[in-house]
């Protein structure tokens, strides 16, 4: 049986968090809240409901990227796998609800958002496996798109901004 995926819309309680391991993996925690906020039609108030806190987790490029992108109080799109981490701390035993998350992005009804595209990725790059200097994430910007995207513009060369098909 495969664990629980949950793909909803929620807030950032605070800033990820971004580590490393010591193999050198990039890991970052973000801090995520769901509610049932929903209008009364009889008042036409919003009203809270319930509200599910949980704590969504990101390995490798995904947490480098989510870092530099997400904060604080944004609306993200996330779809992940529920779990329940489990611990033990001073003869305790102690467990919560946690989401690794497979993908997370700002809402668009509430931010506007430059999109570009992961220069290691593009270049066939593995994901950092390095501390990045002062805490920053490191990115680089492809010179010029690869010579096979269709969606590339080429201002000089007059190319449109209309879909290749």
């Amino acid at each position: 049986m495969s664990l629980p995926v949950l793909t909803g819309v929620g807030r950032l309680t605070g800033d990820p968090e971004l580590r490393f391991t010591q193999a050198g993996k990039a890991v970052a925690s973000i801090p995520l809240a769901f509610n049932s906020r929903r209008l009364n039609q009889q008042t036409q108030q919003w009203e809270d409901g319930d509200t599910f806190f949980v704590r969504g987790t990101v390995w490798e490029r995904l947490a480098e990227n989510a870092t530099e992108t997400l904060s604080k109080g944004m609306e993200v799109l996330v779809t992940g796998e529920l779990r329940t981490e489990r611990w033990e701390k001073d003869g305790q035993k102690h467990e919560r609800p946690a989401l690794l998350i497979r993908s997370i992005a700002p809402n668009l009804a509430f931010a506007i958002a430059q999109v570009s595209k992961d220069a290691a990725r593009q270049q066939g790059g593995q994901p950092s496996t390095g501390r990045p200097q002062q805490g920053q994430a490191q990115r680089s910007r492809p010179a010029s798109p690869p010579a096979d995207d269709p969606w590339a513009v080429d201002a000089a060369k007059g190319y449109s901004n209309e879909p290749p098909f």
